[in-house]
């Protein structure tokens, strides 16, 4: 059985809507501006995590926005990215943009309930903002992993909007990447 491991960058307040600023937002484009040098470190947690991915889980937008970024890319990363196994949750999508792509329709709660048990390893989700909070909310996070950026947004989509349910959360590692950023795991606790 797979575990679904989200993987988010967010603002110290939660916030992980338009990072690059191509949303326009009125604090879109923290994601470089907050990043103060530690490029070099955050890749290599980058590669880390995709080496130890055995699929990914996406939402139709951000099938697009890492597809068009990442099909053409070279070098370790890329490689390890554009060979996984990719999921792509949406009703109207048909073709998906990134490499090795399916597109996973119909009930999103049942189909990715069928992945878990049908794949093994780590099924990692990166932004997809609404497909997280709808896993969040129907309980099929096993693991979260959070690199905290230096600022305050006050505002914006955040990973931890209003839930039904609170949810227990069991720290696994926490360390700095870089000078700057923070890098957060937590199991949910179940039972």
């Amino acid at each position: 059985m797979a575990r679904i491991v989200i993987s988010e960058n967010v603002s110290l307040d939660g916030v992980m809507e338009d990072p690059t600023g191509e949303e326009g937002t009125r604090h879109g484009g923290w994601f470089l501006e907050f990043m103060n040098g530690d490029r070099d470190a955050w890749e290599r947690l980058g590669l880390e995590q995709a080496l130890a991915a055995s699929a990914l889980l996406l939402g139709r937008r951000s099938d697009a926005y890492f597809g068009s970024r990442w099909n053409s890319r070279q070098g370790e990363w890329a490689e390890r990215l554009n060979s996984l196994p990719k999921y792509v949750v949406s009703s109207t999508l048909e073709d998906p943009v990134w490499v090795n792509s399916t597109v996973v329709g119909g009930n999103v709660v049942a189909e990715v309930s069928r992945l878990k048990e049908q794949l093994e390893g780590e099924i990692v989700c990166f932004a997809s903002r609404r497909l997280v909070r709808t896993l969040l909310e129907h309980d099929l996070v096993d693991e979260l992993r959070l690199i905290v950026y230096p600022v305050v947004l006050g505002a914006g989509e955040r990973l931890f909007d209003q839930t039904a349910a609170k949810a227990a959360l069991r720290r696994v590692e926490s360390r700095t990447v870089g000078e700057g950023l923070a890098y957060l795991a937590y199991e949910v606790a179940r039972g």
